[in-house]
């Protein structure tokens, strides 16, 4: 049995579709669980309460962790913690192995190439809890207490990838007639991780023995692109003109006057005004993995929303 933990959002839903090359036990826990083949196992859960927790593990060789919260820093400190305190302890009462989709925001602001021996320098708010989880997972492998995977991907972009800013702001934009929108400087590169690449990195990784106990950074391509050249193969793809509006922090410091999740945003800005590199060379030697290329990766996203 291998279970998805947080089975609605975009990257339990891909790493659901690659894990049926691996087993036909696959659980899908949420609070409102959809199959996404017809053979998985559908659990409802609360996974801030423990005993909900401990059910929904209970058998479990395998379990993801693919939960995405609220984008609220108020919300990520009170329930990030007990949450992932719930789920560690689940898997060490059912001998479950562990594996973490995380991001990059511990990291804080990183000169150069992103890669797995970056310690944790967080720069946000946000960071700080994300680096928290990670001591706390790491913490119990060290003490022999779990087995463990902490599997980060730069930001998203993909087929049926709403939240993902560049989505947002290129694909959607795009589509309604409108101008593309960019971040602080579109002359600065920024890696995206394609969501099919995560889903299917996340699966090999859960099914590798040999990759416990370690942080990986899930397949991305290492051709980076500008912010300018994204939205200009973007325009390519959809046929239509490569315009675009820069949004400047000033911009994004007054709109979150008005608006909760721009507000929430401000502070992860520093993402945006350098170089944002992302560096995977770990996992595609370990397996012989070819990221998909970021022209290819834009047709495709552009050909599951028109």
């Amino acid at each position: 049995m291998q279970t998805i933990l947080g089975s609605s959002g975009i990257i339990g839903k891909e790493l659901a579709k690659s894990l049926s090359q691996y087993t036909n036990k696959i659980r899908l826990v949420s609070r409102n669980p959809k199959n996404i083949i017809e053979s998985d196992e559908l659990f409802k859960a609360n996974l801030f309460n423990a005993e909900e927790t401990i059910k929904a593990v209970e058998g479990s060789e395998i379990v993801y962790l693919t939960v995405g919260l609220q984008y609220d820093i108020n919300v990520w400190r009170t329930q990030w913690p007990p949450l992932m305190k719930n789920v560690i302890d689940a898997c060490k009462k059912h001998n479950s192995k562990l594996v973490f989709f995380d991001n990059v925001y511990s990291y804080g602001k990183v000169t150069g190439w992103m890669t797995e021996e970056i310690p944790a320098k967080p720069d946000s708010e946000k960071g700080k809890v994300r680096a928290e989880l990670s001591e706390m997972i790491l913490t119990e492998v060290e003490q022999g207490n779990l087995k463990a995977i902490i599997a980060k991907a730069a930001d998203f972009y993909g087929p049926a990838t709403p939240l993902s800013f560049v989505n947002i702001m290129v694909f959607d934009n795009f589509k309604k007639g409108k101008k593309a929108q960019w971040f602080i400087d579109v002359n600065k590169k920024h890696s995206f991780t394609y969501t099919p690449d995560a889903g299917k990195g996340t699966a090999i990784l859960g099914n590798t023995e040999s990759a416990y106990n370690q942080i990986w950074h899930l397949p991305t391509n290492k051709n980076v692109l500008t912010g300018k050249e994204f939205i200009e193969l973007a325009a390519k793809a959809m046929g239509v003109k490569p315009d675009y509006t820069v949004v400047k922090k000033w911009m994004v410091q007054m709109l979150g006057m008005f608006n909760k999740v721009v507000k929430e945003s401000v502070e992860m800005l520093y993402q945006n005004d350098s170089d944002y590199l992302f560096d995977s060379t770990k996992f595609e030697k370990a397996f012989n993995f070819k990221p998909i290329s970021y022209e290819e990766g834009i047709i495709k996203t552009v050909e599951s929303i028109k």
